[in-house]
């Protein structure tokens, strides 16, 4: 694990990706978190093994290039974001949406 998150792991994880692909993927066992763009695949699975209390089997990540956006004249970046699919070990699994 890198030091820039050392102490830090909440830190790692932004917020779950809830899109129609990322729904089905979690009847398999697999969950999309948008992270911080400078975390590592290690740093990510110590994030989900810690936050969640679970066993990380696997981590894919995407980094996909930066959108442009533009508000009347003026032109601009969108933040750069990066994309987790992290994969669980069998029996494991996050409550993404808790009951009421």
């Amino acid at each position: 694990m890198s030091e820039r998150f050392a102490g830090r792991l909440a830190d790692v994880i932004r917020r779950p990706l809830i899109t129609e692909k990322a729904t089905r993927a979690i009847e398999i066992n697999q969950y999309t978190f948008e992270v911080d763009h400078r975390a590592a695949k290690p740093d990510i699975k110590a994030a989900v093994e810690h936050l969640f209390d679970v066993k990380v089997v696997g981590v894919s990540t995407m980094n996909p290039p930066r959108r442009s956006r533009r508000v009347g004249r003026f032109a601009g970046k969108r933040a750069q974001v990066k994309k987790a699919v992290v994969r669980l070990a069998e029996g494991n699994a996050i409550q993404l949406f808790p009951e009421s």
